[in-house]
């Protein structure tokens, strides 16, 4: 089975993915190739180029807004140097061989200013929601030179370098109309709109507005849009049996936008990353986008760190920035055992702590309490501890959602002064539900599928419970015609599975 593996050691955002999976082997000119099917072709250019992070080469690709000639409401037309903020999902900072210098920083910048170095001066303020501020500062005095070495090339998606500057911003229906009016294959438009559904769902939940009523300049900029059809393209091209990604690292501090200083990770990202296992601290400057975090959502089977393949292929996508350690998005072409697809497996924690000084009735309240709160599972040891004192260990398995909730009541609501936690790895069949009709009432039936095949099923208990005391049976009975049900229904061989 071919995988793709994402190490998110370092963080995500849009261009790192693109750079990563050219890397990795994607065809570049078939990228462009792809990229000029939308009809915003005009709007932007793509550079590639090889470069290193720390010692560690691979590719750097920045989504480059055109050069743009501006009609104002004033009446006269006019070209002219600017600094120019767009939103994006990265930093760089390099020069671009036609004489541009581009500048961009890791700030969330929600205004839309122009300086204009001209006899016209005046100042455009624009409100918008968006990632990330890219400072465009075109030198038109300089020579337009193109000369490169050998290790950098520059792809450009489209000819023209100019066009009318249009203040619309694109909202999540406009950028759907985009995609399908387009002439990209259904699968790369089905992921490209989940993709944008996605970010839209939190950017609408943080700004507390309705989808549909979303206008912000981050689903709409010309760049993200280029990112996240990118990342459609390149996935569609590689075509992997599976998606997985290691825990995602988010960064820390804070960053500036309109609104103010805001905490790192921003809000959407992590409204995205709900219930997705990420790591925060390692690089003190925001290292996950809402791009790349809604990439990962969206496209991503399972999140695993624990994980046996075998290494076909490695890609590393650049960032610009300089962390304490390399600022690359790594990702690997796996070949996992045929056989691992008809698993599932899941990183979750244990939390545990042991009991010696408690009324021993309490300890049923808590493992209620703890399950009401979404553990998966609550289970107590019987040990004996220093001094032959003998005790209880309280073990609970749970998600990443859900650790807090957890910590809280056996820190809160039992006698410990402290706790263990540690991250385990579970590896399951596949599962599904299914519910048969028995003389006493319905029972949902848990199945566990090997290779598509029903190997072994699980009565569930609180249902036959219910029926035992609805009917006044003994619950083995019910126990019993269930199985009938399930035998005689073939849901399974149960002579040959026992």
């Amino acid at each position: 089975m071919k995988a793709l593996y994402y190490d998110c050691f370092a963080g995500i955002s849009g261009d790192m993915n693109l750079g990563a999976l050219l890397d990795l082997g994607v065809d570049r000119e078939y990228l462009i190739q792809e990229l000029n099917k939308l009809l915003i072709v005009d709007e932007f250019s793509l550079t590639i180029k090889t470069d290193k992070k720390m010692g560690i080469t691979g590719t750097k690709v920045d989504v480059l807004l055109k050069e743009h000639f501006y009609e104002h409401i004033e009446g006269h037309t006019h070209e002219h140097s600017h600094e120019h903020t767009h939103g994006h999902n990265h930093e760089h900072s390099h020069e671009h061989i036609q004489g541009h210098t581009h500048e961009h920083s890791h700030e969330h910048t929600h205004g839309h200013n122009h300086e204009h170095s001209n006899e016209h001066s005046h100042e455009h303020t624009q409100n918008y929601s968006h990632e990330h501020a890219h400072k465009h500062i075109y030198d038109h005095s300089q020579e337009d030179t193109h000369s490169r070495n050998s290790e950098q090339e520059h792809a450009h998606v489209g000819n023209a370098h100019t066009h009318k500057h249009s203040h619309e911003h694109r909202n999540l229906r406009m950028i759907n109309e985009l995609i399908d009016k387009s002439q990209l294959n259904s699968n790369v438009k089905k992921i490209s709109k989940d993709i944008f559904l996605c970010i839209a769902k939190a950017e609408a939940k943080v700004h507390g507005m309705p989808v549909e009523e979303v206008h912000f300049h981050e689903v709409g900029a010309v760049d993200s849009i280029v990112d996240i059809v990118g990342a459609a393209i390149c996935l569609d091209f590689l075509n992997v049996d599976r998606i997985l990604s290691s825990t995602v690292e988010l960064g820390s501090g804070f960053v500036r936008c309109a609104h103010g200083m805001i905490p790192v990770p921003a809000p959407a990202t992590v409204e995205i990353l709900h219930e997705v296992p990420t790591h925060i601290g390692r690089v003190t400057s925001e290292a996950t986008t809402p791009t790349g975090a809604a990439i990962l959502k969206t496209m991503v089977d399972a999140f695993v760190d624990n994980i046996e393949f075998k290494i076909v292929k490695t890609g590393y996508g650049l960032g610009t920035k300089d962390f304490s350690i390399p600022n690359v998005l790594r990702v690997f072409l796996l070949e996992i055992d045929e056989e691992e697809k008809d698993y599932i497996n899941e990183d979750n924690f244990i939390l545990e702590t042991n009991i010696d000084d408690m009324n021993p009735e309490i300890i049923s309240y808590i493992e209620d309490k703890l399950f009401q709160q979404g553990a998966l599972d609550v289970y107590k040891t019987p040990i004996t501890m220093k001094k032959g004192r003998m005790a209880t260990k309280i073990s609970v398995l749970t998600d990443s959602s859900n650790v807090a909730k957890v910590e809280r009541i056996l820190l809160h609501e039992t006698s410990t002064f402290g706790i263990r936690k540690y991250r385990v790895q579970k590896k399951m069949f596949q599962r599904s539900i299914q519910n048969i009709n028995t003389k006493y009432g319905d029972i949902p039936v848990k199945l566990a599928l090997y290779k598509g095949e029903t190997i072994k099923y699980k009565i569930e208990y609180e249902a036959a419970k219910k029926l035992s005391i609805e009917h006044n049976v003994p619950i083995q009975e019910v126990y019993c015609e269930a199985q009938k049900i399930c035998n005689r229904e073939g849901i399974i061989n149960l002579d040959s599975n026992q």
